[in-house]
């Protein structure tokens, strides 16, 4: 069957070993996290981070410094755990996304969820809200502007999927506008700073309550559509022949919409915009385990959280100061573009 969202790639051989190199990814991914906990400007050595998890949870009894259980516990575990979240909730969007509109260059932020998102961001730091308020303007504005979007593909005669995309391609636009408007009026010495660093991606600022504000949606979204992994095969056909094997192309494309946007929406509330990784991660799950969603969701997900983490350890022990997260994942997913527009070139 013909597929609309990339070249089909071979993968593993066979369902076993597919599952096999998921598993190991998961197992990367763990390992990537513990050393995470040591990596910063006050560095840990693996033992202290061992001890310090070790002494919370009661199975070490011997001496912990103070400083390691603050560190482990209070600043970098949230952040790790928000940047495993976001990175997952990113990749699987863009893989969701890119197999409904059959399209390969589809992100999450092709319906201006991330506009959106960062307007809401951008009023409330102007207007001096408190964090936890920059984040419910931030996931409220994602969302209103995918529904506007939506709210406007129906009105409209051409193809639902086409219509969506020039809608929501026409808000982000808007958004973005306005976003630059609020920068020229912010007080440069302090809003617009932080509305600047807030566009530019960082985990600096998640703390357990900013946690337990984006992990019911994301839980959400995450369920919804690997639940649904198997039918975003049949998104990827045509209506009629989606229609002739039993599927509901219009209600299902409807539950991946919101269950996507959902996702996206409570990654960059969390996290501020961070570009690319909803684009080149579910491209690398496609060329690593072939074309079918049943591997590319877990797949993309797992491999989504594994390269934000491993963005956000360089962030902050590359310099002094913390670089923005989309500065790095920009250096990786600019040549990774290029080189997708090489390999298509040469296979066709």
């Amino acid at each position: 069957m013909k597929r609309g969202a990339g070249h089909p790639s071979t993968g593993p051989a066979g369902p076993g070993r597919r599952f096999a190199a998921i598993a190991l990814i998961g197992a990367a991914l763990l390992l990537a996290a513990v050393l995470s906990l040591g990596v910063g400007y006050y560095a840990l050595t693996p033992l202290q981070v061992v001890q310090a998890i070790g002494s919370r949870l009661g199975l070490y009894h011997g001496e912990v410094l103070p400083q390691a259980l603050t560190v482990v516990f209070r600043s970098r575990m949230p952040r790790i755990i928000a940047s495993v979240l976001i990175g997952g909730a990113l990749s699987v969007s863009g893989a969701a996304y890119q197999g409904m509109f059959k399209n390969p260059l589809v992100a999450p932020e092709i319906l201006g969820v991330a506009a959106g998102a960062g307007l809401g961001a951008s009023i409330a730091i102007a207007g001096g809200f408190p964090y936890y308020m920059t984040q419910v303007f931030a996931f409220v504005f994602g969302l209103a502007v995918v529904l506007i979007a939506y709210l406007i593909s129906g009105r409209t005669t051409q193809l639902p999927t086409v219509s969506l995309v020039l809608a929501g391609v026409m808000l982000k636009t808007l958004c973005t506008s306005a976003i630059s408007m609020i920068k020229y009026v912010a007080d440069p010495t302090d809003a617009l700073p932080a509305i600047t660093f807030w566009l530019m991606g960082s985990l600096n600022k998640v703390t357990w309550d900013s946690l337990r504000f984006s992990l019911p949606m994301m839980a959400a979204g995450f369920l919804v559509l690997h639940l649904m992994r198997w039918r975003i095969n049949l998104l990827t056909l045509d209506d009629e022949e989606a229609i002739s094997l039993g599927a509901n192309p219009r209600r299902d494309r409807i539950m991946v919409v919101v269950a996507a946007t959902v996702l996206s929406a409570a990654a960059v509330c969390l996290g501020g915009i961070i570009e690319w990784v909803g684009f080149m991660i579910p491209h690398i799950a496609r060329m690593l385990f072939g074309s079918e969603y049943k591997y590319i969701v877990p797949a993309s997900t797992l491999l989504g959280a594994l390269f934000l983490l491993a963005a956000d350890g360089l962030a902050r022990s590359l310099l002094v100061m913390e670089l923005p997260l989309s500065v790095l994942t920009s250096f990786v997913g600019a040549p990774f573009f290029i080189f997708l527009i090489l390999r298509r070139t040469g296979r066709g």
